[in-house]
């Protein structure tokens, strides 16, 4: 395996591993904020370390971020309103569906894809049901929570064609100024109350912060140099990383279900990296 692609597999198991953190924080900022309040303000807060990365007049570059920017605000508003009626676990195994609605998208637009795609998808999506599924009754949330794992598929199918493009800190700060600006208007449209006394600070400056800015940058580097269809395998090691961390700082146990589970999800991106497609080294790498 070539040295770039180990640093873009590096990248997105970095990206992954803080995003297991997440779906708890935004459970509990729920409890005093709405969804819009909640992604206008990590969105917002994310925007701010871009900045300087903002001033580039590119129009495709533009194009692009907005784009990018448009798909990823449906994929994180889906996920908000969904956690608004469902568990985290059960929202985290319904978002891993984009693991098979991707292969399934390049299927349709005539990319054909290999056996360890296919059979990784697979153990990802029974390693995730094995993990996290809590077996509760299906509710309104789960659809809404459908909308993200299907806007993720196409947003990890898109950045595959325009990280390798332009740079990656320009092309994320559009997006975070995209999904900040369409959050506002969803924001306004809910009604937001704020309440100094209980507004969740630390929470949404880790989601501005760590799970927005650094992450989605940490995705766009990696998928420079990993095609899409491993970079969502390897995404679906979020809930094992969770996992992780419940069991480090909470001390909790998995138990042979929750083994099994994680262990077929490692199984899976070791499987999807088999005779792994190189990510058109036709193209010049652009700057960082």
């Amino acid at each position: 395996m070539r040295r770039a692609q180990l640093l873009g597999l590096l990248y997105l198991n970095l990206a992954t591993l803080f995003w297991g953190s997440t779906f708890v924080l935004v459970k509990d900022s729920l409890q005093t904020l709405g969804p819009g309040q909640i992604n206008f303000v990590r969105f917002a807060i994310a925007t701010l370390v871009f900045v300087p990365f903002l001033l580039r007049r590119d129009p495709r570059l533009w194009a692009a971020g907005l784009e990018l920017g448009g798909v990823l605000f449906v994929a994180y508003l889906t996920q908000t309103v969904g956690l608004q009626y469902t568990t985290a676990s059960r929202s985290a195994f319904i978002t891993t569906l984009y693991v098979v609605a991707l292969p399934m998208l390049l299927g349709v637009l005539g990319r054909r894809l290999g056996w360890p795609i296919w059979l990784s998808a697979g153990l990802a999506i029974l390693g995730v049901g094995l993990l996290s599924y809590d077996g509760s009754p299906p509710n309104l949330g789960d659809a809404w929570t459908l909308g993200t794992a299907l806007s993720y598929a196409v947003y990890i199918w898109r950045l595959e064609h325009f990280a390798q493009r332009f740079s990656t800190l320009s092309l994320t700060g559009v997006q975070m100024l995209a999904v900040t600006l369409l959050s506002l208007v969803w924001m306004l449209w809910e009604g937001p109350v704020w309440n100094a006394a209980s507004f969740p600070y630390f929470s949404l400056l880790y989601l501005g912060l760590v799970a927005s800015a650094l992450c989605i940058w940490l995705q766009a580097l990696g998928q420079r140099m990993v095609p899409a269809p491993q970079a969502a395998v390897i995404f679906t090691l979020e809930p094992v990383y969770a996992a992780a961390f419940a069991y480090v700082l909470l001390g909790e146990r998995l138990g042979l279900q929750g083994l099994v589970g994680a262990g077929l999800i490692i199984a899976a991106t070791l499987i999807s990296q088999l005779k792994s497609a190189k990510p058109h080294p036709e193209q010049v790498t652009p700057e960082v």
